[in-house]
């Protein structure tokens, strides 16, 4: 009977501690599997260009940057997270440049108004500088890098106080639209006048109204724990945008318009080769100031030697193109990328050679209503091709390009552009 009873009570004290320790195990990898999925979208904010601090994301565009006109520029921003609201955001920002001395700053909210097609009405106040020349769609994804290789040297600014209510809206999972209504105060930041009849601007207010539509057809999506994820990321994506000027409207002084058009087409070999095939192309017409007038994304030093332009390779610009050496009215551009397998010379060391080569054709009606301000035309096509080797330490490469055909320059060395190229992920 003693014995019976033992064997009871041992099976039932090993019973109990496999159950604990079971339980315990499973504990132990729920804590695991929940630590693994905070990092993973951790590591996924930061590599979005965010820093998670409670119910705020501080926003690492602001900490530090330089220009030709600002100098260095530094500040703080961010947005607020789902921990202080789905239904409701706040963002903005505030920064200093040294060499100007001068503040800029943005305020802005936001209000979701149906989940199932993420659709949210915006509102933003922004006091800042922008690039002359240069255009970008309202449907782009953030895109957030360590460097913003073009930056560093750009001079060419405009002033711009913009109060703008926008609508972004899902139409499809393949479908994304976003619509902007904006009122601008630019004020350009160098010697410049815009004449049109017997009038000239040095300064302006615009009105205007954007919508603009980003097409995946062949991305593939799917439903995790009631949220819309994309599984491939199908090629080729389609970008198209519409502005419209109006004047009179809010005391704004220009009729104008512009389409803009993006494509990107991509191709990943069986040999782990990627080719990449982008095109871009915009038309304005109206009475349209240089300021959002097109350059072709330059990114070339207008020094002597080399060495002395030698600088950091943008991502998709004209390394050979000098900044302010070409505005367009309308203009294409075509770039064409070819990376090679990495060649895999130890397990951390697997440099990537990178064929490149880039196109630009445009045109401008009108030049003689740009004063203050000298620059070509691309008429005729512009041709550069060279090759990149990236990742050799650090994330750090080197890059060549060479200028040639209708727009090549009498010294041989102005056509050569050496540099240094960076590319991280997370």
């Amino acid at each position: 009977m003693l014995k019976q009873l033992f064997v009871v009570i041992f099976f039932v004290v090993t019973a109990s501690s496999f159950a604990q320790t079971t339980q315990k195990k499973d504990k132990a990898d729920e804590m695991v599997k929940r630590d693994s999925i905070k990092k993973a979208e951790f590591l996924k904010n930061i590599g979005n260009g965010y820093l998670p601090i409670g119910f705020f994301d501080l926003d690492l565009r602001y900490l530090i940057k330089f220009n030709q006109f600002e100098g260095f520029r530094t500040g703080l921003g961010g947005t607020t997270n789902k921990r202080f609201s789905e239904k409701y955001r706040i963002n903005g920002y505030t920064v200093y440049g040294f060499k100007d001395k001068r503040y800029k700053f943005s305020l802005g909210g936001g209000f979701r108004v149906n989940e199932q097609t993420n659709t949210w009405i915006n509102l933003s106040y922004t006091d800042d500088l922008q690039e002359t020349g240069s255009s970008t769609f309202l449907t782009d994804k953030r895109f957030f890098t360590f460097f913003e290789p073009r930056l560093l040297n750009i001079d060419l600014f405009h002033r711009h106080i913009t109060k703008s209510v926008s609508l972004q809206h899902k139409i499809s999972n393949h479908l994304l639209s976003e619509t902007q209504f904006s009122y601008s105060n630019i004020n350009p930041t160098y010697t410049y006048n815009f004449v049109l009849d017997n009038d000239s601007f040095n300064s302006f207010s615009l009105s205007t109204a954007s919508i603009s539509l980003q097409w995946s057809p062949f991305s593939k999506f799917e439903l995790n724990e009631n949220n819309v994820v994309e599984t491939k990321n199908g090629y080729p994506k389609f970008t198209v945008q519409v502005t419209q000027g109006f004047k009179s409207v809010f005391g704004s002084d220009f009729n104008f318009s512009k389409l803009d058009f993006r494509t990107i087409q991509q191709f990943n070999h069986k040999n782990d080769a990627v080719t990449s095939i982008t095109l871009v192309a915009g038309i304005a017409g109206g009475d349209i100031p240089l300021t959002h007038l097109y350059h072709a994304y330059p990114n070339n030093i207008t020094k002597e030697t080399i060495l002395q332009r030698f600088s950091v390779a943008g991502l998709n610009s004209f390394e050979t193109m000098y900044f302010n050496e070409f505005f367009s009215d309308k203009f294409s551009t075509l770039q064409l990328k070819h990376a090679l397998r990495p060649f895999q010379i130890t397990e951390r060391f697997k440099p990537q050679l990178v064929l490149i080569s880039r196109y630009a054709l445009g045109n401008m009606d009108s030049i003689d209503r740009h004063q203050g301000i000298q620059f070509n035309t691309l008429e005729h096509l512009y041709s550069e091709s060279g090759f990149e080797i990236n990742k050799l330490i650090l994330g750090f490469g080197l890059s060549f390009a060479y200028r040639y055909g209708a727009y090549y320059l009498p010294n041989f060395e102005d056509n050569i552009a050496f540099k240094f190229t960076f590319n991280i992920s997370l």
